[in-house]
C-alpha cells in the first residue's frame, strides 16, 4: 500500500479519488501544491489521458532510426507517462529552490533522434530507455526507463530527476538540483 508525507506523519492511502488520494478522509494531493497548480495551467488534470495523441507519438518516435540504426522501442512505463502526460509544455522561466526553472516539453517526437544516444546510455544504466521530451530550448532531453525512473542529458551529462514522473516533474517544475549520473552509471 503506498504511503504519503502527511501533517500527522506518514499516512496509509486507503482510496484514491478524484483530484488526489483519499488517506483518513482527507484528501491529500499527488504533487505539492505549487507543482500541481503549475501542471494544471500547463493542461493537465488529475485523470487525464490522451491514449490516441501519444499512441501516434510513440509510433512517430520509433520510425525515426538513430545514426546507428538503432530505433526506440517503447516499454509500459513510457507508454502510461505519455498517456497522462505526453503534449504538456510547461512554461516557466524563473528562480528555482537551487536551479533555474526552465521550460519544458513532455512531446517524444521532439527528441525522436536520440536513438543511438539514449542506447548507448541505456547500455550504462542497464536499462531500456525511451524519450519523453525535451527541458529548455531542445538543449535537454527528458527520458524515462523501463522501470519508471526519469533521466535528464545535455553537453554537460546525464542526470538523474526522479525514481518516478511525479518526482521528476516536482524536480523540474521546482528547480531542485538533480544528482549527477556518473560513468558506471549509478547516482547520489
Amino acid at each position: 500500500m503506498p504511503v504519503v508525507s502527511g501533517d500527522a506523519g506518514l499516512l496509509r492511502v486507503r482510496h484514491r479519488a478524484a483530484g488526489g488520494l483519499l488517506a483518513r478522509g482527507r484528501l491529500v494531493s499527488r504533487f505539492p501544491a505549487e507543482v500541481e497548480a503549475v501542471l494544471h495551467a500547463s493542461g493537465w488534470a488529475q485523470g487525464r489521458a490522451v491514449p490516441e495523441a501519444s499512441a501516434e507519438a510513440i509510433r512517430q518516435v520509433c520510425a525515426q532510426p538513430g545514426a546507428d540504426g538503432s530505433r526506440h522501442v517503447p516499454f509500459p512505463a513510457a507508454e502510461h507517462a505519455l498517456t497522462e502526460f505526453g503534449g504538456l509544455f510547461v512554461r516557466q522561466d524563473e528562480p528555482g529552490i537551487e536551479l533555474r526553472r526552465r521550460p519544458f516539453a513532455l512531446d517524444p517526437t521532439m527528441a525522436a533522434a536520440t536513438a543511438a544516444t539514449l542506447a548507448d546510455l541505456g547500455r550504462v544504466l542497464g536499462v531500456q530507455l525511451f524519450p519523453l521530451g525535451v527541458e529548455g530550448d531542445g538543449d535537454a532531453v527528458l527520458t524515462i526507463d523501463e522501470r519508471g525512473r526519469v533521466f535528464a542529458f545535455d553537453h554537460a551529462g546525464e542526470w538523474f530527476l526522479g525514481a518516478s514522473l511525479d518526482a521528476a516533474l516536482v524536480t523540474l517544475i521546482t528547480g531542485i538540483s538533480p544528482p549527477r549520473v556518473r560513468d558506471d552509471g549509478t547516482w547520489t
